[in-house]
């Protein structure tokens, strides 16, 4: 995988190409080789966010389990799994379902 350098103005999901799942440590490295400070957390299954903005460029990666993040001004939906990358621009407006086995994610900001 290819390190982002620019931050998107629109949400970009880049997803894990390998067919082998990467360690939360593999995640942090690929992180911290950004710069980013990333930081752990969790949701039970189903959990909800309501749709919310940031004033921060925000980078997830889904450790385990699934989060749907949905984009309301754009009318989309991005389904992240394990190894999978969200670039989310600050300012945009999203919300989130975590999937049936819940969710660890590694984050960071810009």
């Amino acid at each position: 995988m290819t390190k982002q350098k620019d931050t998107p103005s629109t949400p970009q999901v880049i997803s894990w190409k390998s067919e082998t799942p990467p360690s939360q440590d593999e995640l942090r490295r690929i992180m911290t080789d950004e710069g980013l400070f990333p930081y752990a957390w969790s949701n039970n299954p189903f959990d909800i966010y309501p749709a919310h903005t940031h004033n921060y460029d925000k980078v997830i990666y889904v450790v385990s389990g699934s989060i749907t993040f949905g984009l309301p001004a754009l009318n989309r939906n991005l389904t992240l799994f394990p190894g999978d990358r969200l670039d989310l621009p600050k300012g945009i407006a999203h919300d989130a379902l975590v999937g049936k086995d819940g969710v660890v994610c590694l984050e960071g900001h810009h």
